[in-house]
């Protein structure tokens, strides 16, 4: 048994990759870990503290705007698309 571990997220009872794993058939058995929420692996996406952090004031202007209820619909943009 060869064990593949891929980072992904759970929502409205599917998880979702961020991209199709290669060499992986349907049907493949799968064990699921639910790790706590509210933490970013910056390392696993080769970004310093210090990166993100430059990155985070940056951004920081645009807070207000993505905290705005109505931007919601952003969250799961693809699915909302699909619905139109």
């Amino acid at each position: 048994m060869i064990l593949r571990s891929l980072e992904g997220v759970y929502r409205n009872g599917v998880i979702e990759l961020p991209e199709i794993p290669s060499g992986i058939g349907d049907e493949t058995p799968v064990i699921v870990t639910f790790l706590e929420a509210g933490g970013i692996n910056l390392r696993l996406r080769g970004i310093t503290e210090e990166q993100a952090a430059y990155l985070r004031g940056s951004l920081e202007t645009f807070a207000t705007d993505w905290e705005n209820e109505e931007m919601d619909v952003y969250d799961d943009y693809d699915t909302n698309k699909s619905k139109l």
